[in-house]
């Protein structure tokens, strides 16, 4: 039952590393009404909080040993 827990787990980190990193900059960089500038600004204080976050997540996973 543990490499099924694993899959699942896999794949749900996939999943919202992927939401996390490339949907919502994206997504940021798409709103109207802001300069560039604030834009790119806004993207990439996201990417790099989001980074740090799922870093922080994998080492907490990977303590309770579920990864």
């Amino acid at each position: 039952m543990s490499w099924l827990r694993a899959a699942i787990t896999g794949v749900l980190v996939v999943a919202v590393t992927f939401f996390l990193l490339v949907w919502v900059p994206d997504a940021i960089i798409n709103i109207s009404g802001m300069s560039r500038s604030s834009k790119v600004f806004f993207a990439t204080t996201e990417f790099v909080v989001a980074l740090l976050l799922i870093w922080f997540a994998l080492r907490r996973l990977q303590q309770r040993k579920i990864l």
